[in-house]
């Protein structure tokens, strides 16, 4: 890149929930002259800065395409993942893990200066009994029983080996909670609870209790703030894997209060079974491995990001859950496939 102009950009993944808040934050940001979007399907999305084009990363073929699209990049982005069909770990690993592959080996063949890889708390190892945030150098291997976290975890050991052989590439891992947005809501619901969940159902005047696990403790943030967490890694000199969190922790009695729900405790081992038999069924897409999975996760301290990218979120963990339950209640969404919903945010 001259001096004179700015960074060439390429996101993949960029019509899904990350996707669209970063190619926004893109468009404010002043040392970015230009993004191209790359995603499965094109999106009737209109930006100023970007540009769009198809790919699909599962499929052998598509590399020629895929290198041409990034032999000019100045940074890539990757943040394509596929949580789905969770029926058919074969189907997700073809295109999570050996799609990511193949965008590694174009960024390194075209000797891409920054790649900027979408990581997750499900990356980690199951967090500590104390229960105690943890920092980057927490163990990174992931819940062995659920496809998602073996395949972040997988690709945690790919970015080692990647490192170590392209030294020249900086290399950035963001290891967020969970994402939320009003804009993301319908898509989310699809994907762990099913079409047959009606928005409508999640009102206060309808969810007098709301029953839980024990122990259920997570931690959210808002999507634009991950994306500005992105951006900021892509114009400032760093390396190595961010936390992403949001204060305060979540847990039952949070999530009633957000509902005005009075909490009641289920024995995990009982919300286990109902969604193993809805999961059989095919009536609840989020597999009970990954129930376990979620109950194990650790939390996140988030010193780094706020030190190093000089970083803090503008959305409390609560606005942001709160702006996904109001996204489901309005079946919210955005103009690309995977975000489509009954109202376009």
């Amino acid at each position: 890149m001259k001096a004179s102009e700015g960074l060439k950009v390429v996101v993949t993944g960029a019509t899904g929930n990350v996707g669209t808040s970063l190619v926004r934050a893109l468009e404010r940001e002043e040392r970015v002259s230009s993004v191209l979007g790359l995603a499965r399907r094109r999106p009737a999305l209109t930006l100023s800065k970007t540009e769009w084009a198809e790919v699909d990363l599962s499929l052998e073929g598509d590399e020629p395409r895929l290198a041409q699209y990034i032999e000019d990049a100045d940074a890539v982005v990757h943040l394509a993942w596929r949580f789905q069909p969770t029926h058919d770990p074969v189907e997700t690993w073809r295109a999570n893990v050996l799609g990511s592959l193949r965008v590694f080996d174009a960024v390194a063949a075209a000797r891409v200066p920054v790649l900027v890889c979408a990581s997750s708390v499900g990356a980690y190892s199951p967090g500590p009994a104390s229960g105690a945030a943890v920092s980057e150098s927490w163990p990174t291997h992931g819940w062995p029983g659920a496809a998602y976290t073996r395949e972040k975890a997988y690709l945690e050991r790919v970015l080692d080996t990647f490192e170590r052989d392209h030294p020249t590439t900086r290399v950035v891992r963001m290891r967020p909670s969970f994402l939320f947005k009003e804009e993301s809501a319908s898509e989310q619901r699809r994907i762990f609870a099913g079409r047959f969940l009606p928005g409508g159902l999640v009102r206060p005047d309808l969810l007098p209790l709301l029953p839980g696990p024990d122990g259920l403790r997570f931690q959210a943030l808002h999507t634009d703030d991950a994306a500005d967490a992105y951006r900021r890694a892509l114009v400032r000199d760093v390396r190595g894997a961010f936390n992403l969190a949001a204060e305060p922790v979540i847990d039952m009695p949070t999530l009633a209060s957000l509902l005005d729900a009075r909490p009641v405790k289920v024995p995990s081992g009982a919300v286990r079974g109902l969604l193993a038999t809805g999961w059989k069924m095919r009536v609840v897409p989020a597999s009970p491995d990954l129930f376990d999975a979620v109950l194990r996760l650790p939390l996140l301290s988030t010193d780094r990001a706020r030190r190093e990218l000089d970083w803090t979120p503008a959305a409390t963990s609560l606005e942001a859950f709160g702006a996904f339950l109001r996204g489901v209640r309005a079946g919210r969404g955005d103009a690309t496939a995977p975000l489509a919903g009954r109202r376009v945010g």
